[in-house]
Formats: C-alpha cells, structure tokens, sequence
C-alpha cells in the first residue's frame, strides 16, 4: 500500500483499534482510528481507504451515508471469525474486500494494495451511482416518476397520460425535478437517473 495512503480505521473495540493502529505504524502505513460512523461522519477525509469493523450494520451505514453525501472511499470490511453470511452481505452492501481478524501487518498491507486496485477500478462508476442516487433522494416519488419517464424517452402528454395528470402539471413536475437535481438539461437527466439506476 502506498505510504500516502490513509487507512481510516473504524471499530467500536479500543484494543483491537489500538492493536491495528501499532501492527500498522510498525509498516509505515497511516491510521486515523474512528470508534463509529458518527465520530467519522464529522470529520470525513477526502481520500483514503476505509477498514471497518462488520459489526451490526456498520458497512450497510457507511454505504448509505457515502451515497447520500456523494463522498465515496473504498471499504474493507473485517471481523473476527466471519460466517460467510456476513461476508456475502458486506460485499454485496458495497465492501471491495473482507478479512478475517486478526491479520499482520504484511497480510494487510497487500490486501489493501489489492483493494485499492479494485476501488480503482470500480471508483468512478461508483462515485457517479452514489452521487446520482443523492440527487434522486432529493425528489418526490412524483418527480421521481416523471424523471423515470422522461429518461424513457416519453412526452409530457405521455407520462401525463401514464400518471393519470396534465401535461402542464408534469411540465412542472419536470421543472422542479431539473431545479432539484441540478441538471441544466434533460439530456443531464437522464444520465443522472441512468447512473442511478432508474431506469436500464
């Protein structure tokens, strides 16, 4: 792992963070240690490499919370003697990695160098579906339908017509929805509702 690196160290447990912290400094590898998310919440980094503690729904929220901010950083989720339960549900909540603890410093310098080449990888697309899918939050489910139908390549008088409204009123369903987003155009839009997956 590159030694400009930060590793951002999340875990509610004071000596495994303590732990992880000196195996880590001994590799020349900097940790900012978080007990929680709120704690980290208050002072995200703008780069860096998250390794959070699976415990409860802390990769679910760390997920959610990077997809409404639009602040993405690859997660490496760990526990102690994970199921394989746990580990499929972190992957799939968005983790690019999972390790079992504990581990040493070798073992997770180069897991994290494969980390950080995968997030590389899958970064920019993710970047752009977190940051999209916080734009959409911002909708009505109203606005919502009428993005939904207009990146579908439908009219006014269309999805008028599908939501059982008048075209005026999708008009400024429409408006308000380009306003709320921050797209200046509607071809903007539809990107937008693409990246979040609104429509395929």
């Amino acid at each position: 792992m590159s030694i400009h690196t930060q590793l951002i160290l999340v875990d509610p447990d004071f000596r495994r963070r303590a732990a992880i912290s000196h195996c880590l400094s001994g590799a020349g590898v900097h940790v900012e240690p978080f007990e929680d998310l709120s704690e980290l919440s208050v002072r995200w980094p703008r780069s860096g490499l998250i390794l959070a503690c699976d415990e409860g729904d802390l990769i679910g929220a760390l997920m959610r919370h990077m997809t409404a901010t639009g602040a993405w950083l690859p997660v490496v989720a760990f526990a102690e003697g994970p199921e394989p339960r746990r580990i499929v549900e972190a992957v799939v909540d968005g983790a690019v990695d999972y390790m079992a603890w504990p581990f040493g410093a070798d073992e997770i310098v180069m897991r994290m160098d494969s980390a950080l080449d995968r997030a590389a990888r899958l970064g920019n697309g993710r970047l752009r579906e977190a940051m999209a899918n916080s734009r959409i939050q911002r909708l009505t489910r109203r606005e919502r339908e009428v993005l939904s139908g207009v990146a579908s390549g439908l009219s006014n008088r269309l999805i008028g017509a599908q939501l059982s409204i008048s075209p005026r009123t999708v008009e400024i369903h429409r408006a308000n929805m380009l306003t709320k987003i921050g797209a200046n155009h509607t071809s903007e839009a539809i990107r937008i509702a693409v990246e979040a997956s609104l429509v395929t």
